[in-house]
């Protein structure tokens, strides 16, 4: 018997039981990347994950896989908010910067990425999403400069940059209080982001420089996150 079925072009589709058991150990990595980094033990993760090792290894055959989806699942969450945000851009820039930093906002326990903490991954995938979001972030700006809606010194990399700190656990506080904190920072932010600014940013750097910090050189792929 096999853990999947035959879904509409001949594309395999998991039964149920198997789709639940990967969501769940999904989460149960989401969870100890944040942690405890990604040289947390499989087994943990499996346990952690109400599943038994032998499953965890049906869904995913190595470490390197497992982490490779983890990061996979944040960065295509991010694009999809940046899209979705991307919409409103052109008749409210400011809305749609907030639109996408909610967005993550809302769904930050699905979110394990390399500045919050999560895995560095070297998957190809992985690279090419995080250009497109970077790409889709630049609409948003651009369309605010020509609007003369946001500051035009504002980057892509400040974006990515917001997201992560304010997206970051919290674990030691109560939820409401974390809540409440990051809905301040970002109202902070959006109002840096008006045009009529105050003082001059020092020099950003690119998203290309800080993409290069956030994959694995080649062959350390699975060794612990930074915190």
């Amino acid at each position: 018997m096999t853990g999947s079925t035959p879904g509409r072009g001949g594309t395999p589709r998991l039964r149920a039981d198997a789709a639940r058991n990967r969501a769940q150990i999904l989460a149960a990595a989401r969870t100890a990347f944040r942690e405890s980094g990604t040289s947390v033990p499989l087994d943990e993760i499996a346990r952690r994950a109400g599943v038994n090792i032998a499953t965890l290894y049906r869904r995913f055959p190595d470490r390197d896989a497992l982490i490779a989806q983890v990061a996979l699942d944040g960065f295509t969450l991010a694009l999809d908010t940046a899209r979705t945000a991307a919409d409103t851009a052109r008749t409210d820039p400011l809305t749609a910067v907030e639109t996408f930093l909610q967005g993550l906002i809302d769904n930050r326990d699905l979110l394990s990425l390399p500045l919050i903490g999560g895995p560095r991954t070297n998957d190809p995938q992985a690279r090419e999403l995080q250009r497109e979001i970077a790409a889709t972030l630049e609409e948003i700006l651009a369309e605010g400069r020509a609007r003369r809606a946001l500051r035009p010194d504002v980057t892509v990399v400040d974006l990515i940059a917001t997201a992560a700190l304010i997206c970051r656990p919290l674990p030691h506080l109560p939820p409401e209080q974390a809540a409440a904190l990051a809905a301040r920072h970002l109202g902070v932010f959006l109002d840096g982001l008006r045009p009529e600014r105050t003082r001059t940013l020092p020099p950003a750097p690119t998203h290309e420089e800080m993409a290069a910090h956030l994959t694995l050189a080649d062959g350390s792929a699975g060794t612990p996150t930074e915190h």
